[in-house]
């Protein structure tokens, strides 16, 4: 049987960093043959506000959703979420207890240093990199152990620019992955780490090996931003996880999860 393709993580012009329509990017979700895919737009917050929806536009965003659920309902499974920044002192409960399939819990910022964004990568220039690695995962520990998210988003995202620490990865994030397990968040293996400077997917081999020790479930996002990029990258994305050793993907509606075969 072929397996069900899935993609949670995708994004719309209502984060002002996108382009397409709405149908384009499900059209495109069809024709790659995606069962099951998501919208999770970048959630609102009274931070960085040029890079998300506004809460006054929580309410259309989730209509036009479900209304493109039920246009597409004979063609396409459509689910509705957000991606939600985790820093302290910024989450709010409008986006927490918004009535979603799923929310994707991801670190963009270390104390409101936007550190995957090109404007700010001089910044490296005057961090310890260990360091920053340390602090990040700290941080997406400190996310798990909120209970609030069902995805962690692109776990290893602070590799994008390719800085890379002295200590294994594996090891500087063992804590967090084990706050993982713990919480019962499953982790995302997304494919925009291959059209960043990293060319890898998120999470490396190596992370993605100890998620799978720990029983962690994962699950799948192309995190497209333009329709040419909804579903790039999957084929390699199943891949690696069924080298690993899973055998299932988790998906997400009305905020329950559901273990698919892939």
């Amino acid at each position: 049987m072929k397996p069900i393709k899935i993609d949670l993580h995708n994004h719309t012009i209502r984060c002002n960093h996108a382009t397409g329509t709405l149908d384009e990017y499900i059209e495109r979700a069809i024709e790659e043959g995606i069962a099951i895919y998501g919208f999770s737009e970048h959630a609102p917050m009274d931070f960085d506000q040029e890079y998300r929806l506004g809460f006054d536009e929580m309410a259309a965003y989730e209509a036009e959703i479900s209304a493109a659920r039920a246009r597409y309902a004979d063609r396409i499974d459509i689910r509705l979420g957000y991606e939600v920044d985790y820093l302290p002192g910024y989450l709010n409960e409008l986006v927490l207890t918004a009535e979603v399939d799923y929310l994707i819990g991801s670190v963009h910022f270390l104390d409101r240093w936007g550190f995957d964004n090109p404007e700010f990568l001089g910044e490296w220039d005057r961090r310890d990199v260990d360091d920053v690695w340390e602090e990040y995962f700290s941080a997406i520990a400190d996310m798990a152990s909120l209970g609030v998210f069902d995805i962690v988003g692109h776990i290893d995202l602070i590799k994008l620019f390719g800085h890379q620490p002295t200590r294994p990865p594996r090891t500087i994030a063992r804590a967090a992955l084990e706050a993982i397990a713990q919480s019962g968040m499953a982790i995302e293996i997304n494919t925009a780490g291959l059209r960043k400077p990293i060319g890898e997917l998120y999470p490396s081999r190596a992370l993605l090996e100890e998620a799978y020790a720990l029983a962690i479930p994962i699950a799948f996002g192309s995190d497209a931003h333009a329709p040419d990029q909804v579903g790039a990258g999957l084929e390699e994305a199943y891949a690696l996880a069924r080298s690993v050793g899973y055998t299932e993907a988790a998906v997400f509606r009305q905020r329950k999860r559901q273990m698919i075969k892939i």
